[in-house]
């Protein structure tokens, strides 16, 4: 409705105006009266008289009436006066809309609007609800409150401006001004809820406070937490500005203060500074770590860049990078550089080293360019970067073995036949032997199968339309060198540069239906650019004598070719125990295939020297070798092979009477998993023709928990010095084949959600462990980011429901179990021993409601000794987080972590933790 206070008023200057002039008034009057009396005195003839003629004789009188109009126009324009008053203007300038449940009164004598119960009034993007709502259009103002019923305040008023929200105890608002007095309001903004005894809305962007509480606590009444000030300026979607500003825990007040706060308010990512924490360590002194800053780009790319440092000297800087395209890709980089001193610098124990990471992932999106794909998985850096570094509690990255870099580029090609290309770079470091393997540039491009003979319409038949061929190309440069020379020129001297090309030749058929055959032959042309010669020289080695190896510069090439053939089928056996056994029938499916293949000798690439007798020796030696010894690829084979390959793939499974008695099919239960066995006899070997038989499998126990075999069988014998002879196992005394190795694994985890039914937990591959090479479980112990002190990092507010309702003394404990046993068997050579034997086991359980502990550990059962263990102790404390993670057995780091600190990213600096660095010496 529009409210308008425009009511008309007569003025008497106005009416005695009029008075004055009314001799004029009579002159006009007479005037319209005689002009009225000589226009109707001639009548317009009617429509059927319009043939009438004119009378010729024109009418004589003539009127000048102009000379009279502009004197009483000049006259009058003196005497009446345009009215200089102007309207009010309106003072609500919107539509105003109110409701009241119980009543809405309109009161005259006032000037008021009540609406009572449920009540809200809306007046352009401002809204109110309460329970009780007076307008007064005299001031122009609205009053809002909640109703005291019993001495319970309900129906609290609600205040709606735009995207601000405040909850108070009552409110005030003036439609002239715009400015709003608020009492004992609530309001969030940005993850802070603000609580203020009185408010004083200024305008759109200043609201100021008075005696007001912040805190991030989900619990507005009755907060764990909070920061207490008696003035503040609230700039909203900006910053919070306060006077003296005094931490409460509990309604405690702490020695936690300061003169002044700024809390900066946005929804947007904003650059920083990061505020270190401070420690004091043994051998190095007092330290700052994490402290830096970090820069908010744009939406799509932030930067990190953190230090240390520490009194005796060693300082560490780390920058990482993050960046996101929707659609198109996805990354991160970082960059970790450290300069560790050990001891002051003139003593025994003194010790400078420098350590470095470098960590790039990048994912494309499939969707982005499905003919082409970019991706990379970068990890490199020093072998005991993750063992010595001074801000990495990271037992699992610890045990990492291999640090494995890939980037690559892919292209398809699309056509008929298709061609694909890969370009990668690869490089892998054994942390343990120091030890670094490149391939720096790797090429690979195939063309796709080409059928010359199949036909254009139609499924292919026979052996001439099933053939098939396809073109492979290779190329790489391999670099192999130390940890130490890597980024030297001297890890160059060793690089090889070579190229292969493969075209194999197949063509698939069957015979009488049930035997599938296949047969094919592969030709392969290998290049390189660097070979090896060898010659004896009797003045080398200072005139002793000896073989010496040249490495010679130049293009080489070799070519081979071998030829394949393989029949195979599939048999299924079915035995039936009947529909009222529990077991009502098991399956056997055997997938025995046979193979050919033939390797011819390729001795041309082998030359020979000779080397003189030595004085134990009676004759000259000769010396056989191939110039392509050492290299890319490998030398050809020298040796004639012509084997015959056994192979017998073997699964069973049963029909198990379902346990619902309303399923009509029985239950599939798999008894062994692919059972398989395979061995070969070479035709052309005139000793130890048979090859060890070699068998692997797996048993599924129950769900997810699977018992993994695998071994070697050998059919000769050996000797009194335990080498092998060519005489059967069984014809020495001893039984068909002789176990030279095995091993089992079993690997399982499960939780108490396997049991409820619900949603099983998913391992998060994307943590710190995973991307420093190692398992994404906590089999080996958890990763404590140190940067953020993140615990609970899924803190929504629908998992603080769920905590808030369980009840303390709850049946239902969440709990999740994982477990790895794994054994190794040798027996090579009559060692009969296990050569490894170890159990790993990971568990967690939520004792109480936001109380979580769990343990890493194992047992070596060869060394008969604890394997690294890990204890951690969580809690959530709503609005804070504490965490407590212990090392106390480990062969490389033994250590302890705690942190407590807030939630909240924006309070993320308020923190407290404390660690003990693992020892180094031990």
């Amino acid at each position: 409705m529009n409210v308008s206070n425009t009511e008309p008023k007569l003025q008497n200057n106005s009416i005695s105006t009029l008075r004055t002039n009314r001799h004029y008034l009579t002159i006009f009057l007479t005037f319209l009266l005689f002009c009225s009396a000589v226009s109707h005195s001639q009548d317009i003839p009617p429509k059927n008289e319009a043939n009438i003629p004119k009378t010729s004789k024109e009418d004589t009188l003539t009127v000048n009436l102009k000379p009279i109009v502009d004197e009483m126009n000049e006259q009058a324009q003196d005497t009446v006066k345009t009215d200089s008053i102007k309207p009010p203007k309106e003072t609500l300038t919107d539509v105003v809309d109110y409701y009241g449940e119980d009543y809405v009164l309109l009161n005259r004598k006032e000037n008021r609007v009540y609406m009572y119960n449920k009540a809200y009034i809306i007046y352009g993007d401002m809204r109110i609800d309460a329970g009780l709502i007076i307008l007064d259009y005299n001031k122009n103002e609205v009053y809002a409150k909640g109703i005291d019923s019993g001495g319970v305040y309900s129906q609290r008023p609600i205040f709606v401006q735009g995207a601000n929200r405040v909850e108070p105890d009552s409110i005030r608002y003036n439609f002239n001004s715009e400015k709003a007095l608020v009492y004992n309001s609530r309001t969030e903004q940005n993850g802070f809820n603000v609580i203020a005894e009185v408010t004083k809305k200024v305008n759109d962007s200043v609201v100021y406070l008075r005696n007001v509480k912040f805190t991030t606590s989900k619990n507005i009444d009755d907060p764990e937490y909070y920061f207490y000030t008696r003035k503040a300026k609230f700039v909203p979607k900006k910053k919070i500005v306060t006077g003296l500003t005094n931490m409460y825990i509990a309604d405690v007040p702490t020695p936690i203060g300061l003169p002044f706060a700024y809390f900066p308010l946005t929804e947007d990512r904003t650059s920083g500074f990061i505020i270190p924490s401070f420690g004091e360590n043994n051998s190095r002194g007092f330290f700052f770590q994490n402290g830096g800053y970090y820069f908010a780009i744009n939406d799509y790319l932030d930067f990190s860049l953190l230090g240390d440092y520490y009194t005796n000297g060693s300082y560490a800087l780390r920058g990482e990078s993050s960046y996101k395209l929707k659609y198109k890709y996805t990354g991160s980089v970082s960059a970790r550089y450290e300069k560790l001193v050990q001891e002051e610098r003139g003593f025994p124990g003194f010790d400078e080293r420098a350590n470095y990471n470098i960590r790039w992932s990048h994912n494309q999106d499939a969707k982005s360019n499905p003919s082409s794909r970019f991706s990379a998985s970068v990890n490199l850096g020093s072998s005991q970067y993750f063992r010595e570094s001074i801000n990495q509690v990271n037992n699992a990255s610890a045990l990492v073995n291999n640090l494995s870099s890939n980037i690559s580029y892919a292209k398809s090609f699309e056509g008929d036949p298709q061609v694909n290309f890969t370009l990668a770079a690869t490089q892998t470091l054994n942390t343990q032997t120091q030890e670094i393997s490149m391939s720096l540039p790797n090429l690979n491009a195939s063309v796709s199968r080409i059928y010359p003979f199949a036909p254009k319409d139609g499924a292919k038949k026979g052996i001439i339309q099933n053939i098939n061929f396809q073109y492979d190309l290779s190329a790489e440069n391999r670099i192999n060198t130390a940890d130490s020379l890597f980024f030297k020129k001297e890890m160059f001297n060793t690089a090889q540069i070579g190229a292969q090309h493969s075209i194999p030749l197949t063509t698939n058929f069957k015979i009488f239906k049930f035997l599938s055959a296949s047969a094919g032959t592969t030709y392969r042309e290998t290049w390189l650019l660097k070979t090896t010669r060898q010659r004896y020289d009797k003045n080398a080695f200072d005139g002793e004598g000896g073989i010496v190896r040249d490495t010679v510069s130049g293009f080489e090439s070799y070519r081979t070719y071998n030829f394949q053939t393989s029949l195979g089928t599939t048999l299924y056996g079915l035995f039936n125990f009947g529909k009222d056994k529990k077991i009502q029938a098991i399956r056997h499916v055997a997938r025995p295939s046979i193979s050919y293949n033939i390797n011819p000798s390729f001795d041309r690439y082998y030359d020979e020297f000779i080397v003189p007798r030595t004085a134990e020796e009676t004759a000259d030696r000769t010396v056989q070798y191939s110039r392509f010894e050492n290299t890319l690829y490998g030398p050809p084979g020298k040796t004639y092979s012509s084997n015959i390959g056994l192979s017998l793939s073997n699964t069973f499974e049963a029909k198990v009477r379902d346990r619902d008695t309303l399923a009509k099919e029985p239950k599939k239960v798999i008894l062994l998993n692919n059972l398989n066995f395979s061995t070969a006899y070479n035709l052309a070997g005139d000793s130890l023709q048979w090859s060890p038989l070699r068998f692997t499998g797996s048993i599924p126990i129950v769900k997810r928990l699977d018992f993994n075999f695998s071994g070697t069988m050998d059919p000769y014998a050996l000797d009194n010095n335990n080498n092998k002879i060519d005489v059967f196992n069984i014809n020495n005394g001893g039984s068909l084949f002789r176990l030279t190795n095995a091993n089992v694994s079993v690997n399982y985890s499960f939780s108490s959600k396997d049991f409820e039914g619900g949603k099983k937990d998913v391992d998060k591959i994307e943590n710190e462990t995973f991307r420093n090479g190692g398992r994404p479980d906590d089999l080996f112990g958890e990763a404590t980011n140190i940067y953020d002190g993140q615990i609970y990092n899924n803190d929504s507010a629908e998992e603080d429901e769920d905590k808030t309702n369980v009840e303390w003394y709850n049946y239902k404990i969440p709990w999740d179990v994982r477990f790895a046993y794994t054994v190794t068997y040798g027996n090579m050579r009559r060692e009969n021993e296990i050569s490894s034997q170890s159990f790993m086991v990971s568990t967690n359980m939520e004792l109480a409601p936001r109380w979580t502990v769990g343990v890493s550990s194992g047992y070596d059962f060869k060394n008969n000794g604890v394997t690294l263990t890990q204890f951690r102790f969580q809690r959530d404390l709503e609005s804070w987080q504490m965490s407590f993670n212990w090392t106390p057995i480990g062969s490389i780091n033994t250590a302890w972590y705690f942190f407590i600190g807030i939630k909240s990213s924006m309070l993320s600096d308020i923190k407290y933790d404390k660690r003990r660095e693992n020892d180094k010496r031990l």
